[in-house]
């Protein structure tokens, strides 16, 4: 489904306050974040559109923004640090494995004083309503393996509640099949409140690296400004 006019109109107003520079935006596929005029970003996905539409068969590639640059952006291997006015990355943090290790390399890309713009789901909204929002001792967890001892659960769960399916067997093929393919679920999940509080908590886990310049819950997501230190 297309993103929601509203959704794209409360984005804009946000990146219009904070952002300027050059910048990237991670995993827009069909959304990216309107820009103000002082901006400028490279697109950075994971798989190139012909791969991100066969990833994602729900929807229609040639909706997609074009991908200036294949990397992994949790690690953005191929960015200096330092290097970024800018980085925006919307829905992107629930499926990370290690959010926290995915945060603490977006930190390192862009410039002190430079922004991580984040939009992210409410779980309250969606198909996440059944599960349970993610402790942050359970994300510290993850940062400490990157989440190798917690994917198979994530998994398991992403299929019975995500897919309102109550049967084990079925909800134990779907995860297995999920594992082998590498579909990006959504491994964590927050509410507003939830979030708040992560951010609170991962300032001083990530030694006080950023501050909060902007929070608010639209009524439809979670949009969050953080600045480097």
């Amino acid at each position: 489904m297309p993103v929601p006019e509203a959704v794209t109109v409360d984005r804009a107003r946000v990146a219009a306050r904070f952002l300027s520079g050059t910048g990237i935006e991670i995993g827009a596929l069909d959304a990216p974040t309107p820009l103000p005029a002082a901006a400028r970003a490279r697109y950075v996905d994971l798989r190139s559109v012909k791969a991100l539409g066969e990833h994602y068969s729900e929807l229609d590639p040639r909706t997609f923004v074009k991908v200036d640059v294949v990397d992994d952006g949790e690690r953005l291997a191929r960015f200096a640090d330092a290097s970024l006015d800018f980085l925006i990355a919307n829905h992107m943090l629930e499926h990370c494995e290690n959010p926290l290790g995915a945060m603490r390399n977006h930190l390192r890309k862009v410039k002190p004083g430079g922004f991580l713009f984040y939009a992210m789901p409410d779980r309250r909204i969606g198909f996440d309503q059944a599960r349970p929002i993610t402790a942050f001792e359970h994300v510290v967890a993850d940062d400490r393996d990157g989440g190798d001892s917690s994917r198979r659960a994530h998994h398991l769960e992403w299929a019975r509640f995500a897919n309102n399916i109550s049967d084990d067997a079925e909800v134990a093929r779907i995860a297995e099949a999920n594992l082998r393919y590498g579909y990006s679920i959504h491994f964590h999940v927050w509410d507003a409140s939830a979030w708040l509080e992560f951010l609170w908590r991962s300032r001083e886990y990530l030694e006080r690296q950023f501050e909060t310049r902007h929070f608010e819950f639209t009524g439809t997501e979670i949009i969050s400004v953080l600045r480097r230190a």
